[in-house]
């Protein structure tokens, strides 16, 4: 379904989801005149298990674009959203808004310091012992280089781990995370070359990790988002070809993302786009997804990952 029929925007993209209550959703995206123009802002709406509602404001730069929302809600309840504001991803800056009442009302934005922007793309992920691990990346028009940035104190500071591009080549953005059942965590990247998704590894619960190296699973340079399934399956939601943004597709990894299988095919319409999907494993056992529909609307699709077939 779509979120939304009408809206206040010709074009939209880049959307994130939560699930804020149980069996609720909450997405946001960046929408406007079209993707950099000044009048983009972050938009956002909730599901409450039949529909989705109407579009709230939660982001604006005034003669700013937005860019690349990120909804997370933290172990202890504290629901964070994360974007970008500035003219170009080379010369953006990181904004957050806090919600402790899951979204009902929202604290005042705040900058983040200079050269952080929180997660830039993919959803964070959580360990155990409270740790918040953020995928970012820094995105000029030479340098591409993924970072991880970890959190011990419920987001309120964080500190860097390495950069970790592939060898010789700085080429790499936008990573998505994973834990392991041994404990690993593996980022798994947008690359524009290779051509492929990338893949690093830490064994330091987030505080470094190894150098990136190319998997077989083609990518067009465009984002990606993966979870673990109870089993200790990884799905990562992609578009698996070289060129272009469709179709968009689940693939399996069966071996900690080293190597994938395309299983499911969720739009295959050609000449047009299907991208920078966000997707969550819901307490319900149920994959929620979200994603970009041809640049004017954001598409939800709810799957039973039991019912996935190789």
């Amino acid at each position: 379904m779509f979120i939304f029929e009408k809206a206040p925007f010709p074009s939209c993209h880049a959307s994130t989801v939560v699930e804020h209550e149980p069996g609720k959703l909450m997405a946001a995206w960046f929408g406007g005149k079209d993707e950099g123009a000044k009048d983009v802002q972050i938009w956002s709406s909730v599901f409450d298990g039949k529909k989705w509602g109407e579009l709230v404001l939660l982001g604006t730069e005034p003669g700013q674009p937005c860019w690349n929302p990120v909804l997370f809600k933290t172990a202890k309840g504290t629901l964070y959203l994360w974007y970008k504001a500035g003219p170009s991803p080379e010369r953006w800056s990181g904004f957050v808004r806090t919600s402790s009442d899951n979204g009902k009302t929202w604290s005042k934005v705040e900058m983040l310091p200079a050269g952080f922007w929180g997660p830039v793309r993919a959803k964070p992920i959580q360990l155990a012992n409270g740790t918040i691990l953020a995928g970012t990346s820094v995105e000029s028009h030479r340098n591409w280089t993924p970072f991880v940035d970890r959190s011990t104190d419920d987001g309120q500071s964080w500190t860097r781990s390495n950069a970790f591009p592939v060898p010789g080549k700085f080429n790499q953005i936008q990573p998505a995370l994973l834990e392991t059942q041994d404990g690993t965590i593996v980022a798994l990247m947008r690359s524009r070359d290779p051509r492929v998704v990338c893949r690093s590894e830490s064994k330091d619960g987030g505080v470094t990790f190894t150098p990136a190296t190319p998997t077989e699973l083609p990518n067009p340079s465009t984002g990606v988002d993966c979870v673990k399934l109870a089993n200790g399956d990884f799905l990562m939601i992609c578009n698996p070809v070289e060129k272009g943004r469709t179709p968009l597709s689940l693939a399996r990894s069966r071996d900690k993302g080293r190597t994938w299988k395309v299983i499911l095919d969720l739009e295959t319409e050609t000449a047009a786009e299907f991208s920078y999907p966000a997707m969550i494993l819901s307490s319900s056992g149920l994959l929620e997804i979200t994603y970009t529909w041809k640049r004017t609307h954001i598409k939800h699709q709810t799957l039973d990952p039991k019912k996935l077939r190789d």
